[in-house]
């Protein structure tokens, strides 16, 4: 019988914060930033509580780490799409954001405790960045600046209605609405193509 090899000191390490952010994931979709202490989310864990300051300073250290496992799960299943078929991003989009929590966690607690600046980098290098690609292809004549500000508008578009939809709104109203809206910025930019 051939013998477990121990763990090495990254191994380790990778996995308590995978384990810790997994359970303050759950916590903050559940019961927000603000109702989840760093002692409960160490118990659940099955850590001290110095594990959380050790791997990420603080509750906030660890909160950043959440959102970007967010951002990053919500962009890779964005990414996995094949291009050119934006109407079918725009529905996978908002099936990934019906997760549980996660319009809570990115679009609420988020901005609210990472500030404003911090969720635009990391939605720069994740969904937004996504959005961007896609909107390029679709809008192969748009400078740049304009591309630029116009996926930052769209993407405010986008989180409003995940969010009144976390709410309980119908998605296909919302779904509908940027669907045109793209769909007539792309007949203004390329007139005489077809739809």
């Amino acid at each position: 019988m051939q013998e477990k090899s121990p763990r090495t000191q990254a191994q380790r390490r990778a996995a308590t914060q995978a384990a810790l952010i997994g359970v303050a994931r759950d916590l903050f979709a559940r019961h927000g930033f603000a109702g989840v202490g760093a002692p409960e989310i160490a118990q659940a864990a099955g850590v001290t509580r110095g594990a959380i300051t050790h791997h990420f300073k603080d509750k906030t250290g660890l909160f950043h780490a959440v959102v970007t496992a967010e951002a990053e799960t919500v962009g890779a299943a964005l990414a996995a799409l094949p291009p050119g078929d934006m109407a079918g991003a725009v529905r996978h989009w908002f099936a990934v954001m019906e997760q549980p929590g996660r319009a809570r966690i990115l679009l609420i607690d988020g901005p609210a405790v990472l500030g404003a600046a911090e969720i635009a980098r990391i939605d720069a290098a994740t969904g937004a960045a996504e959005l961007g690609d896609g909107l390029a292809e679709m809008l192969p004549g748009m400078a740049a600046p304009d591309l630029a500000a116009l996926t930052e508008i769209l993407s405010a578009g986008f989180d409003r209605a995940a969010l009144r939809i976390a709410e309980g709104a119908p998605p296909a109203p919302y779904i509908t609405a940027l669907l045109g809206l793209i769909e007539g910025l792309r007949q203004q930019v390329r007139p005489g193509q077809p739809g």
